[in-house]
């Protein structure tokens, strides 16, 4: 049976900068009959007294945990949330739905800052990636830059607009053309137009801003393609590493999808989660690894490769698995030869996930047989060679066999 819908006791409205002159008749209305308005600082210090009179003000400090908190604590109480732009993109309404049912609260839109931009700058909106660098990792712009990209992001200050030209300068997109877009849709807006090369500390922008990118690649620009197999040379590593043309139909073997969890077991550099976190829109992935130095590798491949939400889990397996997240896939690139290792990963999977495990010894390669017969799944033999040179000639050098095991459960 279907719980009962209840009345709404929570109103989210999405504000512009010109603060109530850019709400809509029926969010003037929810406005006016509000009890108590939670809003962020910048959005309460623009109403009137007059406006406000007999409400009760709460600053939001952008820590939505604390907001969260507070909310709970007034389930079924009225309250009203002034939020810039679209609640539903990349706003406060997208992460309550996490926390509360859909009928607790009504939300009401403002055109978002990336509507806004687009139809100042005259890019196709369907055409642009829209990513959120407000209260996020600036390292998650380097997901997304490649020749010819158009990218508009919302920013925390306006010190995220020097970050992120250092980022561009640093990728070889020197001469990407930057546009700032300040207090857009306000009368205080203006537009900034510069090269990433240029950006540097004699440059000031306001802490309310849009940040668009048209990338133009240099002359050496360091190329990420989103598909699986990226070149081995982007990874920092200790040698431990699943080879570019083998990771490529082990990532293919995973199956990543959106929203799905990956246990990357024995992770060493990362590799693999981090193209499974690439391969798919807010795909997930926990990197467990026993070794330190590995472990600090994994942090900088995840930067310097867009996804600086990759979990990093010290420890030593199956015992770390325990208490973990079930996964939707799971890749065992190390440690294959521990005592009831395979069966915990097996275990945790929701049912329909697959367990992928790789294996280059003799040793690894008994167990994989064994577990095929037992379990079911599929064993495939990758042979891979690479061209070297011999004397003045070239021949094709065979690296070492890889037996993988396929699994899925039912």
């Amino acid at each position: 049976m279907n719980d009962m819908k209840h009345e709404p006791w929570l109103t989210i409205l999405g504000i512009g900068d010109n603060s109530l002159k850019s709400l809509s008749n029926e969010a003037r209305q929810h406005f006016d009959k509000a009890e108590h308005i939670i809003a962020p600082e910048r959005v309460l210090a623009a109403l009137l007294p007059q406006e406000v009179q007999n409400k009760k003000l709460t600053a939001w400090k952008g820590r939505f945990h604390d907001l969260i908190d507070a909310l709970k604590q007034k389930r079924g109480e009225p309250v009203t949330i002034l939020a810039t732009g679209d609640p539903m993109h990349f706003g406060i309404a997208a992460t309550l739905m996490r926390y509360f049912k859909r009928d607790d609260f009504i939300s009401l839109p403002h055109p978002s800052g990336f509507s806004l931009a687009a139809n100042l700058l005259g890019w196709p909106l369907q055409n642009v990636e829209t990513i959120s660098l407000h209260g996020r990792s600036i390292f998650t712009l380097n997901r997304f830059i490649e020749p010819g990209a158009r990218l508009l992001a919302l920013t925390s200050t306006g010190r995220t607009i020097h970050e992120a030209a250092a980022i561009l300068v640093k990728r070889g997109f020197e001469h990407s053309r930057i546009t700032v877009l300040e207090h857009i849709g306000g009368v205080k807006e203006k537009i900034k137009y510069h090269e990433a090369l240029e950006i540097d500390e004699t440059l000031d922008f306001a802490d309310f801003n849009m940040l668009a990118i048209n990338c133009i690649a240099g002359e050496n620009p360091v190329l990420l393609p989103r598909v699986s197999g990226l070149p081995d040379a982007v990874f920092i590593h200790d040698g431990q590493l699943t080879k570019s043309a083998v990771r490529a139909v082990t990532l293919s073997a995973l199956r990543p999808f959106s929203d799905a969890l990956l246990w990357d077991i024995g992770a060493g550099c990362g590799s693999v989660a981090i193209e499974w976190m690439r391969a798919a829109p807010n795909a997930r992935a926990l990197a467990f690894e026993r070794e330190e130095t590995r472990l600090s590798m994994i942090e900088e491949n995840r930067n310097a490769l867009g996804v600086p939400n990759l979990e990093i889990i010290k420890g030593n397996a199956p015992e770390i698995l325990q208490n973990q997240e079930r996964p939707n896939a799971v890749f065992i690139g190390g440690g294959l030869t521990q005592d009831g290792l395979f069966e915990k990963a097996y275990e945790s999977l929701v049912e329909g996930g697959v367990v992928v495990v790789n294996a280059v010894t003799l040793e690894g390669d008994a167990i994989l047989i064994e577990k095929q017969k037992h379990y079911g799944g599929e064993l495939v033999r990758l042979d891979v060679s690479t061209m070297v040179e011999v004397g003045s000639l070239h021949a094709l050098q065979p690296r070492m066999s890889v037996l993988q095991f396929r699994c899925e459960k039912r």
